[in-house]
């Protein structure tokens, strides 16, 4: 994890000392064991790491995506 301003990475401890969130819900976010966290970490994350909000925590895709098919039942041979 960097931080663009310090150039310098972040370790759990410190993006948690930096950020005031716990060091455990730093290490779920990092691993993908948990993919949200509640507003107010959520802000302080990202204020530390100097990105914005959907840099981190970016909506799902739409399960409804748009496929192409054709269906061919009704076309003669």
């Amino acid at each position: 994890m960097e931080n663009p301003g310090r150039g310098v990475p972040y370790s759990i401890r410190t993006l948690a000392e930096a950020s005031g969130c716990s060091p455990a819900l730093i290490q779920k976010l990092a691993n993908g064991k948990q993919s949200t966290a509640n507003v107010l970490d959520a802000h302080s994350l990202v204020e530390s790491l100097g990105v914005a909000v959907l840099v981190l925590f970016a909506p799902p895709v739409t399960p409804k995506s748009v496929t192409a098919t054709t269906d061919h039942s009704s076309e003669e041979e």
